[in-house]
């Protein structure tokens, strides 16, 4: 079974940090030990595990891919959109976590980020877990 996150982004672009979403999927799956795979079936969104208890990271996550791929470079893609492209690719569509006692395990300051870079949009965050 698969479980689905709706994850909806105010900005263009923006880290939703969802990783209590996540520990409730784990937790109300009864699941002891195994993995939650996480997966985002879009092009333009992306997902990552960093820090989580300071919210300047996330902004300084997204200053500096900003810096490394800018809105605006003369790019063809006529959707006007490439820059959301690239650094959903750079970043990643997936994570996947160990499950421990019922929960994911995270370091102490690690949290799970939703990202949107193409926004505001409605997304889906998607979530296999597998036993084991």
């Amino acid at each position: 079974m698969i479980h689905e996150l709706n994850v909806v982004s105010r900005s263009q672009i923006e880290f939703t940090e969802v990783t209590t979403e996540v520990t409730r999927v784990i937790a109300e799956s009864g699941i002891d030990q195994g993995l939650a795979v996480l997966f985002v079936p879009h092009t333009t969104a992306a997902v990552t595990i960093n820090e989580n208890a300071d919210p300047d990271v996330a902004s300084d996550m997204i200053r500096g891919l900003n810096k490394l791929i800018p809105l605006q470079d003369n790019y063809r893609h006529l959707e006007g959109n490439s820059a959301a492209h690239i650094k959903s690719s750079l970043i990643g569509c997936s994570e996947t976590i160990l499950i421990q006692s019922g929960a994911p395990q995270l370091g102490t300051w690690q949290g799970i980020y939703f990202c949107e870079f193409d926004g505001p949009r409605q997304r889906k965050l998607q979530i296999k877990l597998i036993s084991g």
